[in-house]
């Protein structure tokens, strides 16, 4: 697992790429390496997972392929045995170093051998110079770029922080990003909230020549027969769900599992008990609060025989952890989980773990949330999809409008806060409306909303996550499942229930489900120390200077809250104070921000 960056046909200051490296060192403190030519150069910080002592990046093959990697290749030991077969060779037995060779073999192909997560890039300096950058099947590992069409010149990383590093890449805002951000809680697709920085799609090989354009190509995805019984996916699940996980337990490093008490990771849990004695950790908050789940952890903890840890965060450190947050992700994510995650993960770290297995995805691929029991429900009238995407919002459309200053309502209104081709797959795609909705949601919602954020916070702490609900097999055995075999009247994940059964308290499996998810509801209210934060962030006066929201409009959200809490104001103001926190953060100058949002 590493940090990675790089330029071509472009030349930066050598103090630039040091400064792009040093912004992504938490996530690789182990070593650096860096190679580079003038008009090019890649490199590395590189978390030690596997073969502590070899690893060395870049991976090269006689000066002709350099690769930059980051992210684990779990058929590694296969691959390197049938490249040995080829007359390769190899000095260590780290993952990433198959890929030089690989790529050799088989060229652009070479991800198709590949089973695990990635964003690699490879610099082909045979013939014409060519840097290709590509991604994993699910975008567990997010790749940024930008590429600047005047100078045909291109630059990526890991993070955006480390991007904005060089000088080249602007930091002005996307003009819509504030809408968008509102409409999907953070922005869908390649657009990220600044204008000149894209991020790549999963399943997606980005291919640019020297002196060429940039172009993107999405790989097809592995399929599995289809599956109409019950009994047999629920089998099949379980059966490919322990696979997987004992797969995920290996690395040279201790390993733990995330244990929210909820049927995801808590089936992750029991399956890599299974496999090893394992450490297990579950995250809440000191006092009392709303949605406390340590019970159920606790109850699967024991359950399972894992050696558990209880990460109690301080609510009166969360204003400090906000700044820590948003700066980490680089662009805003509404969902107030982001402080659990960050917190949870450096507890992760503290406790001795550089690895952990989460419970992720389970509901875009089985089909587990309440809004698309809701759209299954209401597939035959003409309006599931609008209310479906209320559901992903912050708040519907003219509540968003509302928020905002007349110039930047209208400049927002006719515009779309979601990606034309994101909305045509609800819309026109030749499957079920279930089926067009998982699509949609692991295309574009489980990379931009959930994998990014885990990413960015764990790696913060140097703590790489695996995630045994992405792995391609998973994946493509939940395309294959029958929508009975997902939900069925108000039941959800029918299929990965039937695989929990027997493996699991009957308590968790009988459960409601609870989102996981800080209680901002009760935290947002006079006295407690994120009311007063965000009092002070969302004043009149820093609102006005920005020219997007209306002061007043947000002046009566804390009215509301403070008369009458609810779930829907909490998140709002939620979502604008972290929004305000980013603006800090990264605009040099929001005022000409703010009159450009309403001019262009």
């Amino acid at each position: 697992m590493c940090r990675i960056y790089g330029y071509f046909n472009a030349r930066p200051s050598r103090n630039e790429v040091r400064a792009v490296a040093a912004l992504q060192r938490h996530g690789g403190p182990d070593s650096t390496g860096s190679t580079h030519a003038p008009g090019w150069g890649v490199g590395n910080n590189r978390l030690a997972i596997v073969d502590l002592d070899g690893g060395a990046q870049p991976y090269e093959l006689d000066d002709r392929i350099a690769v930059v990697f980051n992210g684990e290749i779990y058929n590694h030991d296969e691959l390197r045995e049938m490249l040995r077969a080829r007359g390769y060779a190899f000095a260590d037995r780290c993952d990433g170093g198959i890929i030089p060779a690989l790529y050799d073999a088989y060229g652009e192909g070479f991800t198709d051998l590949l089973d695990g997560m990635y964003a690699i890039a490879v610099l082909d300096r045979r013939d014409v110079p060519t840097l290709l950058l590509v991604t994993d099947p699910a975008g567990m590992k997010p790749l940024y770029y930008r590429w600047d069409p005047a100078e045909r010149s291109l630059y990526f990383s890991s993070e955006i922080p480390a991007l904005l590093g060089f000088q080249a890449v602007g930091t002005d805002l996307w003009q819509a990003g504030l809408d968008a951000y509102l409409a999907t809680k953070t922005p869908f697709g390649e657009q990220t909230m600044f204008g000149d920085v894209k991020v790549l799609p999963p399943a997606t090989t980005l291919r640019c020549e020297l002196d060429g354009q940039p172009r993107l190509r999405i790989r097809r995805l592995s399929e599995c027969p289809p599956v109409t019984s019950l009994d047999t996916a629920a089998r099949l699940v379980r059966d490919r769900l322990a696979a997987e996980v004992g797969r995920l337990l290996v690395a040279d490093v201790p390993v733990a599992v995330v244990t929210s008490g909820g049927l995801d990771s808590s089936l992750v849990t029991a399956l890599a008990a299974r496999h090893r004695p394992v450490h297990s950790f579950n995250v809440a908050y000191r006092g009392s609060w709303p949605f406390d789940e340590r019970g159920y952890a606790e109850r699967v903890a024991r359950s399972a025989g894992t050696v558990h840890h209880q990460v109690e965060l301080d609510p009166a450190a969360f204003p400090s952890m906000i700044e820590d947050v948003v700066w980490h992700l680089g662009q805003p994510n509404a969902d107030p989980i982001t402080l659990s995650t960050y917190g949870l993960f450096a507890a992760v770290h503290d406790a001795g773990f550089k690895v952990a297995l989460t419970g992720d995805a389970a509901d875009e691929v089985f089909g587990g949330y309440s809004r698309m029991r809701a759209a299954v429900a209401g597939g035959s009238r003409a309006d599931w999809l609008p209310r479906y995407l209320d559901e992903l919002a912050v708040l519907p459309a003219e509540r968003r409008y509302a928020l905002y200053a007349d110039e930047y309502q209208a400049f927002v209104r006719h515009r779309l806060p979601i990606p034309p081709e994101a909305l045509d797959l609800l819309h026109t795609g030749a499957q079920t409306v279930l089926g067009r909705i998982l699509a949609f949601e692991q295309r574009y919602r489980l990379p931009a909303y959930h994998l990014r954020r885990v990413d960015h916070l764990s790696m913060a702490s140097a703590v790489e996550v695996r995630l045994p609900f992405c792995q391609p097999g998973v994946l493509s055995l939940g395309r294959a499942l029958g929508d009975d075999l997902r939900i069925r009247g108000d039941e959800v994940k029918r299929a990965l229930y039937g695989a929990a059964r027997g493996l699991l308290p009957d308590e968790v499996l009988s459960r409601p489900k609870q989102p996981f998810t800080l209680p901002v509801t009760a935290m947002l209210r006079p006295g407690q120390p994120l009311w007063e934060y965000g009092r002070d962030m969302l004043a009149g006066s820093r609102l006005a200077a920005g020219g997007r929201l209306d002061p007043v409009a947000v002046d009566a959200l804390f009215t509301a809250q403070s008369r009458r809490p609810r779930d829907e104001t909490a998140v709002t103001i939620w979502a604008l104070l972290v929004y305000e926190v980013w603006l800090d953060q990264f605009q040099r100058d929001r005022r000409t921000a703010g009159a450009a949002a309403v001019t262009t």
